[in-house]
């Protein structure tokens, strides 16, 4: 079991930022064979942690695993059914200037919605190349829409001193994130002009990751 514990930790870090296919390859082959050695037993009759995690590496980063696990195979549906209702989930936030947005209003754009928070390190990290982006490809109908749950009186304060100038949404309750399936910070879902689920993060993405899931909308690098 604590080769499974470990094998997860590390699923976690290897996803926060770019360490390159072949690392996260090797990382679901060791989480696989470690549940191979070891099973985990089902929680409430849903999967455990470790195969949710080694599903989402599956389904997320591109990745195989040699497993052949009921558990397995139940996570993949369940992180299907959870993107059929992503994609059914709608909102209608308002951002720092009073300004309110509506994600099903801007068909025809590529959205790219990101949650993150003021004392998030991986989501501060994020937030530049999210700003480059949100330059760049104006020209190419993206809007990013960032969206954290905290109040105004923390956000606005950050976001003036680190002059960003994409949209920031507020979420009081995180209703929105739970719409979302947010388990965990930060975490993106890119859409495409059609409002199409086409890409989303784990965790933090690189300006290259993001312009990976950015090009599978139809944004062109």
């Amino acid at each position: 079991m604590n080769k499974v514990r470990l094998a997860v930790g590390l699923a976690g870090l290897s996803t926060e930022g770019d360490f390159g296919h072949d690392t996260l390859q090797t990382v679901a082959t060791t989480l696989s064979g470690s549940l191979a050695e070891t099973p985990v037993p089902a929680q409430n009759d849903q999967p455990a942690r470790p195969y949710m995690e080694l599903a989402k590496l599956i389904r997320y980063e591109h990745v195989t695993a040699d497993l052949k696990d009921i558990q397995l195979a139940k996570a993949q549906t369940l992180l299907e059914a959870q993107e059929a209702e992503i994609q059914k989930a709608d909102f209608t936030l308002t951002d720092l200037s009073g300004k309110p947005w509506t994600l099903s209003a801007l068909k025809g754009k590529v959205v790219l919605v990101n949650f993150w928070a003021t004392w998030c390190p991986p989501c501060r990290k994020e937030m530049p190349d999210l700003n480059i982006l949100a330059n760049r490809f104006a020209s190419q109908d993206l809007v990013i829409l960032s969206i954290s749950d905290e109040d105004a009186s923390k956000v606005a304060p950050y976001i003036t001193d680190h002059k960003s100038t994409y949209p920031i949404l507020l979420d009081p309750g995180g209703k929105t994130a739970q719409s979302f399936d947010v388990d965990g910070i930060p975490k993106s879902f890119v859409f495409d002009s059609n409002g199409k689920l086409d890409a989303q993060s784990i965790d933090m993405r690189t300006q290259g990751q993001f312009l990976q899931m950015l090009k599978a909308a139809g944004i062109q690098n």
